[in-house]
């Protein structure tokens, strides 16, 4: 019979995405055999984690501060929204280096079938972003599903009420990429987000 401090172990662990029984019990002994500092470090940066982030009062993305860096900066295009379903699509942008406006992260995708509408996606601080800032442009950054562009549309619809431009972001072929290995969907959006050749 194992000790219950390690059954524990191993529960907390399988919260992780990606991470079942088998794969937490590996974890778990790696950490008490091989790393116990590391684990330390572990419990502690997770400790500090959950209790000093929280979300920016402006865009929602993660911050340890009221309104986060990038919606202070007074180098960014705060004109311009990039809307995104969740603080990894922000990182992911970012390591782009390809965007210097604002964003305003969703924490999630309309789902009417899971009870997700627009209040629970924060649409409503959208809204109001909208009406009390001087946004020309809003970029689209949702993912490419039935959920995802179905909150485009809703976006979308919001956007036209207060004149504000609305764009999507292109969905297609990866750079690199060869079209015999690219699905379906991926070269429909492809061909539907084409642009002029210059």
């Amino acid at each position: 019979m194992r000790s219950p401090l390690i059954d524990n172990l191993v529960e907390a662990l399988r919260c992780m995405p990606g991470i079942g029984p088998k794969s937490a019990q590996r974890i778990a002994f790696h950490l008490l055999e091989r790393n116990r500092n590391g684990a330390r470090f572990l419990a502690r940066s997770l400790n500090e984690a959950m209790d000093g982030v929280s979300n920016c009062k402006k865009c929602r993305d993660f911050t340890e501060e009221e309104i986060c860096r990038i919606c202070s900066s007074g180098k960014r295009d705060h004109s311009i929204l990039c809307v995104v379903e969740s603080p990894a699509d922000v990182s992911a942008i970012e390591q782009s280096a390809s965007y210097s406006g604002a964003y305003f992260v969703l924490m999630g995708k309309l789902s009417p079938i899971d009870g997700v509408g627009p209040g629970q996606i924060g649409l409503d601080l959208l809204e109001q972003r909208l009406q009390q800032e001087d946004v020309k442009e809003i970029i689209l950054a949702t993912n490419p599903t039935i959920e995802g562009e179905a909150t485009a549309h809703y976006i979308s619809e919001v956007a036209k009420k207060y004149s504000v431009k609305t764009t999507r972001i292109a969905h297609g072929v990866p750079l690199g990429g060869e079209l015999e290995y690219v699905d379906g969907g991926t070269l429909a959006h492809a061909f539907i987000g084409r642009r002029e050749y210059k």
